[in-house]
């Protein structure tokens, strides 16, 4: 993994986190939330193609295809699971 691969993978992921907190909405601490949430499935995504010996949508040595594809599952999960039940 370089460098340049990793800044990247950080700026793509960061982007998705971002992107979905512009449609989702909410205050800063969800912004932090759906970021993080966005690496992690994203790296996840990355070193499970890396284990699996998968190519789909690779950036050199960047796996970007199931990289955003997890990033995206997670932000889902993420957000479903972190709803608030205020029905009152």
């Amino acid at each position: 993994m370089t460098y340049p691969a990793l800044f990247y993978g950080f700026l793509l992921s960061s982007l998705y986190g971002t992107a979905f907190h512009a449609w989702r909405g909410d205050g800063g601490l969800r912004l932090l939330f759906y970021v993080l949430l966005s690496w992690t499935g994203f790296w996840v995504g990355h070193f499970l193609a890396q284990y699996l010996g998968w190519t789909f949508a690779s950036i050199g040595p960047l796996h970007a295809g199931l990289g955003t594809v997890l990033s995206i599952l997670f932000l889902i999960a993420g957000n479903w699971l972190g709803k608030s039940n205020d029905k009152t």
